[in-house]
């Protein structure tokens, strides 16, 4: 399997991971204080999954960004249409969706600014 595909697939799994999180947590979004939890605890899960997207793909430090790209992308395309032609796959409350976005966007965000770091502390160890 190519590294494009692999890269694909993990990217549906992270998407679908997260729809379920925001469709079946909602309180997690809404709530004030899980919701400003949830934005920390991104942190550790964007590096999760950028290490998830190296191993997965068999990345090297060159091929990283790239990599989190392409995951990125193909998710934030996938949210992009939900958000638009599929209603309620998120959840029926607007406040859930629109915070739900914002906690994907922010996901999105802190991951290419951790595929960054470490692709910067690899090519310096290099």
């Amino acid at each position: 399997m190519t590294q494009t595909i692999r890269l694909v697939l993990l990217s549906l799994a992270l998407w679908i991971a997260a729809t379920l999180y925001i469709r079946f947590l909602p309180s997690a979004l809404t709530d004030p204080l899980q919701g400003n939890l949830g934005f920390v605890t991104t942190l550790p899960a964007a590096w999760l999954s950028v290490w998830l997207v190296k191993i997965c793909g068999k990345l090297t430090a060159g091929q990283l960004m790239p990599g989190v790209a392409v995951v990125g992308a193909v998710a934030m395309m996938i949210d992009g249409a939900a958000l638009r032609w599929l209603h309620g796959l998120y959840g029926s409350d607007e406040s859930t969706v629109r915070l739900g976005a914002a906690w994907l966007l922010w996901g999105y965000g802190i991951s290419l600014a951790v595929a960054l770091l470490m692709t910067r502390r690899e090519t310096r160890a290099l």
